[in-house]
């Protein structure tokens, strides 16, 4: 089957099975090894990316349901060579040891703080309790979630640090081709 999907702000067309898993065919066909193949059985999250913005496990995505859409991958999330506010926050609380669960937490990560921009820690936990680690034992990974929105906030540190609501619902990039 012939798709068309925009990923990361670029557009492809391409001819692919149509059993073929969004996971695969983001890393196999576009080189986006930033998505984890993890348990293949979506119960780890591994995987995750955002699809029209808002985030899906990609090993329980078919490519073709993709057809038509955006997806951003963790390789998407930078804008003019800075980190998003979520994967800072990620490098300055530590929160990841091996990192192997880390492009799937953050992308869920941010699809939690696009429906709750200030949660506590127990509606950080709920959040991501469909993406699994192994190492950290959640503490620094709930409090870089945290740390995020505080610097998300209106007002809230340096513009490099902000994002606008718009942003952070609309995650991925247009059909253009536009970059991010």
């Amino acid at each position: 089957m012939r798709i068309t999907v925009s990923v990361d702000g670029t557009r492809y067309t391409d001819d692919v099975e149509p059993r073929m898993l969004l996971v695969h065919y983001l890393r196999e066909r576009l080189g986006k090894t930033g998505t984890v193949v993890g348990c293949d059985t979506s119960n780890c999250g591994a995987c995750t990316v955002h699809l029209d913005g808002h985030s899906v496990k990609s090993c329980s995505v078919l490519a073709v349901q993709a057809d038509g859409c955006e997806v951003t991958t963790i390789e998407g999330l930078a804008r003019d060579g800075q980190m998003h506010p979520v994967q800072q926050a990620f490098h300055d609380n530590h929160a990841l040891q091996c990192g192997f669960c880390t492009p799937g937490m953050i992308m869920q990560a941010i699809d939690l703080l696009a429906d709750d921009p200030d949660p506590d820690e127990n509606a950080v936990r709920h959040g991501l309790e469909g993406n699994l680690c192994r190492c950290t034992g959640y503490q620094n990974i709930v409090r870089a979630v945290r740390d995020a929105a505080q610097k998300m906030a209106p007002g809230a540190g340096p513009a490099a640090e902000q994002v606008s609501d718009s942003e952070i619902t609309s995650r991925a990039p247009s059909h253009t081709g536009g970059g991010n």
